[in-house]
């Protein structure tokens, strides 16, 4: 696909996806979320890439949401559809990419860019970074996957309390929610981010993929469907070169060289 709205870099192992829209903070509109969509989906079947980075151009924004100008041309039309349309696919497939999604919050993530920050699987932001459900200030509630993931990582009453007020949420405090990872100075985030991505660009990529997997059935699923699932993803780990690697390696007394495979 040639991306007109986004950036895509890979780095060997490594790939980073940049929201390009700095004109408008990288608001979401029917084209980024396409490209963004598409993206994951190239980089998740891409066997060589075993790290994505989620962030944005510029330094004032990670997203600031919905692109209200594109959601005035489309007045009439019922909202629903439109996220079944334009954003569903996204979010489904940053949590059903077999890859660590690590979400380089450079900036403010505001309505449908919190919900997106929050789909990833870890957020490592920079200090002068916030947060907003702001989607009550125009009369709406949460969407784009925020009402489920939110409230998993918060509680319920905490996640009310945030969609309902849509107050902005300072890194300080988003550390203590367990909103995010890691608070970086600005100036480090980048260099924050990417000890990371080394990390599991050299980790056993099939067994993390298989880590996400069953951690994503976990609130739907009763203790003995979890050991089911635990012992079907363990049976794939234990067929790959990595797992062999890593037994030889302890028995050798030095690090494992993981392939991910």
């Amino acid at each position: 696909m040639d991306y007109q709205n986004i950036i895509l870099e890979i780095d060997g192992p490594k790939a980073k996806i940049c929201l390009n829209r700095p004109e408008v903070f990288h608001a979401l509109n029917a084209s980024i979320l396409e490209e963004l969509a598409s993206a994951f989906q190239e980089l998740g079947e891409n066997e060589t890439i075993r790290v994505i980075t989620l962030t944005a151009t510029g330094a004032e924004a990670f997203c600031s949401g919905a692109d209200l100008k594109e959601g005035m041309a489309n007045a009439g039309r019922p909202l629903g559809e439109i996220l079944a349309e334009n954003y569903e696919p996204l979010i489904i497939g940053i949590r059903e990419c077999p890859k660590p999604v690590i979400c380089q919050m450079n900036g403010i993530a505001a309505g449908a860019g919190m919900s997106l920050a929050l789909a990833c699987d870890l957020i490592i932001a920079n200090d002068k970074a916030y947060m907003t459900e702001l989607f009550v200030g125009i009369g709406l509630m949460p969407d784009a996957g925020s009402m489920y993931f939110l409230p998993r990582l918060v509680g319920v009453q905490k996640a009310f309390e945030l969609c309902s007020t849509g107050r902005k949420i300072y890194m300080e405090e988003a550390l203590q929610l367990g909103l995010v990872s890691k608070v970086a100075p600005e100036n480090e985030l980048e260099a924050t981010v990417n000890q990371l991505t080394d990390y599991y660009a050299s980790a056993p990529t099939v067994a993390i993929a298989q880590m996400k997997k069953v951690l994503n059935l976990t609130y739907e699923s009763s203790l003995q469907q979890m050991l089911a699932s635990e012992a079907k993803g363990q049976t794939r780990c234990g067929f790959t070169e990595d797992f062999g690697e890593g037994v030889m390696a302890f028995l050798q007394k030095r690090k494992p060289e993981f392939k991910g495979k």
